[in-house]
């Protein structure tokens, strides 16, 4: 349900910026990073898990919630509509490959053989404000200079010729850098993206389980038809394809989606989208991790299976471990470059309450020979 993103106010530093060296200033800030936990606390979240692991939901609200996944889903928007979550303008510090023509330099040095990490366009004392000011920066730049840009998209081009996709038309199909964002929920990805990036080869496409999210996008004042496509899309469905064709995405965004499903069927869905990635291309995400806060709560009774509970709204959720991820991923035929976990400890100020969140962060690449199966 809710992600409580990692935001904390006035400009966000780069993960693992903010570090907590004097514990009597806890209370200096809304959210501190790289957290390290005590043996005594990590023992005492080991047990809190296992007491409310105990005791698991029926085998017949279990088929309920499966069942009609849909409608916990859409009657969760229907009540909360676009006030619940906020707008993630921290993705652009967390991942600058949303930049477009970062990812296209970065790209080009790839193909070139310098494998280096991906090009992190920031300043560790900057945050999104910074980032977003490069970001239009870069697009007039290379809208106003499209002479000097066409050399590195020919390039790419010829080293990739084996990605030409098929002559029918598809929404987007002119653009020449697409981004997919999995489970958008209301659009808090979705629109900052359009609104920092306004380059025009750039498109959008965004789906989610919930039809009412979907409308609620598309009803968003920021929505614009012919930069973006939201679709409903059941990401477990294997016989229902996306409206894209394969390897051609630059960029797939998986953000608290992928935890909300069973945990069978999480191979699939990332296989499948592997294949939407054009060689080169990335796979971002975020979601929980182990004995997060969310999970420590949880009584008993709300557990589905092992780290898999329902929320009393009837939506799901997974905590994973950095191994299990780097499984899925990998399984599915991509090259690990990031994948950490981000302890963080947030702080209510005004309640003198702290709060610790265990997130993990995922960034995989397609390689340039690819061989995920049919």
């Amino acid at each position: 349900m809710a992600d409580s993103g990692p935001e904390s106010g006035g400009r966000r530093q780069q993960f693992g910026g903010r570090l907590l060296s004097d514990p009597a200033r806890v209370f200096h800030h809304n959210a501190w990073d790289n957290v390290e936990w005590s043996a005594e606390q990590a023992a005492a979240a080991e047990r809190k898990v296992r007491e409310n692991s105990t005791q698991r939901v029926c085998p017949k609200k279990q088929v309920d919630y499966e069942t009609n996944a849909h409608k916990y889903w859409n009657d969760f928007y229907k009540i909360h509509e676009n006030g619940f979550f906020k707008d993630r303008h921290w993705l652009f510090t967390e991942f600058p490959e949303l930049a477009p023509s970062q990812n296209q330099n970065h790209l080009m040095d790839w193909l070139s053989g310098k494998k280096s990490e991906v090009p992190e366009c920031r300043s560790n004392a900057g945050g999104p404000g910074l980032i977003i000011e490069e970001q239009h920066k870069c697009s007039s730049n290379s809208l106003g200079h499209k002479a000097q840009t066409l050399p590195v998209e020919e390039k790419v081009t010829q080293k990739l010729s084996h990605l030409e996709i098929c002559a029918d038309e598809f929404p987007g199909s002119s653009a020449t850098y697409r981004i997919l964002e999995v489970g958008c929920g209301v659009g808090n990805t979705v629109f900052p993206i359009l609104e920092t990036n306004n380059d025009p080869r750039l498109f959008v496409y965004c789906c989610d389980f919930s039809s009412t999210a979907i409308q609620l996008v598309q009803a968003n004042s920021a929505f614009d038809a012919a930069r973006c496509f939201a679709f409903v899309h059941d990401l477990c469905d294997e016989d229902k394809s996306y409206p894209i064709p394969r390897e051609s995405l630059d960029i797939i965004i998986l953000i608290f989606v992928l935890s909300a499903i069973v945990p069978d069927k999480m191979q699939n869905a990332i296989t499948r989208l592997s294949r939407l990635l054009k060689p080169g291309g990335m796979m971002l995400l975020r979601d929980y991790g182990r004995h997060d806060m969310a999970q420590l709560r949880f009584k008993k009774g709300q557990c589905l299976s092992e780290n898999f509970y329902v929320r009393g709204d009837g939506t799901r959720v997974y905590f994973f471990t950095q191994d299990e991820l780097d499984t899925l991923f990998t399984t599915a035929g991509l090259e690990k470059v990031q994948n950490l976990v981000d302890r963080r400890l947030q702080v209510n100020r005004g309640k003198q309450l702290t709060m610790y969140r265990v997130w993990i962060q995922c960034k995989y690449r397609k390689p340039l020979l690819a061989n995920t199966g049919s």
